[in-house]
């Protein structure tokens, strides 16, 4: 390279040197400014912010509340009550203009058609909803003269039933046709031996003696002079047709008789009395008498 190309050379570099360093420089010092402005406009803008929603807003600012459960009634409750029961605020509004329209919470599940509440709420609120009397319609409070007589007709009636007058010495009750309701003015019978004859009368059939009365577990003695037999027909078992789950059902035969039954039907054919049946271990005569009544061929 000659002389001037050397000094054009040196001259370029110089300025590529220059310019570098000026971008350096200009590069470095713009951002910290510019990032230190935003900041502080940030930080002010935060505290302008914040300070706005705390003067504007602050009967909103309701979230870190904690939510408490007590005895309520909604027709009185105030508004810190319902807040604090975990309302939200427009609910209490609500709630408000309708107390004001005259709305009136009768019974708890009144209270369940407020707006915006859910189903969970209620079911934890609803054990601590107190509805007071006062609230209730007047009308309540009147009473007419036909509820009355009905009421104390009522009363007559349910007194009877629950203390039966008893029956004289020489008065009595036909055994086969008596309710429980007469059979309880028996002396010594009351509503569980009523309901036991009763009960063991269908199951025979049909009593064809006040000793069958014996039968009944613990059954009082003195109380069987006070009952008679009237125009007895008790329900017949046809030996011939019945099968043996159906023979058993009655109480005078066992499983084994029923058997027993069949199995003569099965070798000698129809049964044309229960004398048939005697040479059987199964029917010593206290059984076959017992049965007669019951049984036709």
């Amino acid at each position: 390279m000659n002389r001037n190309d050397r000094r054009v050379a040196i001259a370029a570099v110089c300025v590529g040197v220059l310019a570098l360093v000026g971008i350096w420089i200009g590069g470095e010092n713009p951002p910290t400014s510019t990032q230190g402005d935003e900041e502080t406009r940030d930080s002010s803008y935060s505290r302008e912010s914040s300070g706005s929603r705390d003067s504007s807003n602050s009967y909103y600012a309701v979230e870190g509340r904690a939510v408490e459960r007590f005895p309520f009634d909604p027709n009185t409750a105030d508004s810190t009550q319902l807040l604090r029961l975990g309302l939200q605020p427009w609910q209490v509004k609500n709630i408000y203009k309708y107390r004001a329209k005259g709305g009136i919470y009768r019974q708890k599940e009144d209270f369940a058609k407020l707006y915006g509440l859910t189903v969970k709420q209620y079911r934890e609120l609803e054990p601590y909803i107190r509805i007071s009397s006062d609230y209730q319609p007047a009308a309540t409070l009147v009473e007419t003269r036909e509820s009355r007589d009905s009421r104390n007709s009522s009363d007559t009636r349910d007194s009877s039933l629950r203390y039966p007058i008893k029956i004289k010495e020489n008065e009595h009750v036909v055994l086969n046709t008596a309710d429980t309701t007469q059979l309880r003015t028996v002396p010594g019978i009351g509503a569980y031996y009523a309901k036991e004859i009763v009960r063991h009368g269908q199951w025979l059939g049909g009593y064809v003696s006040v000793d069958q009365l014996d039968e009944i577990e613990g059954f009082p003695q003195e109380s069987k002079k006070y009952f008679v037999i009237q125009g007895a027909s008790p329900k017949k078992l046809n030996v011939n047709k019945l099968s043996l789950q159906q023979l058993r059902k009655h109480p005078y035969i066992n499983y084994y008789q029923a058997k027993t039954i069949l199995d003569y039907r099965r070798l000698h054919g129809k049964i044309t009395s229960l004398d048939d049946l005697r040479l059987s271990k199964d029917f010593p005569p206290e059984a076959i008498r017992r049965l007669e009544p019951y049984v036709e061929f």
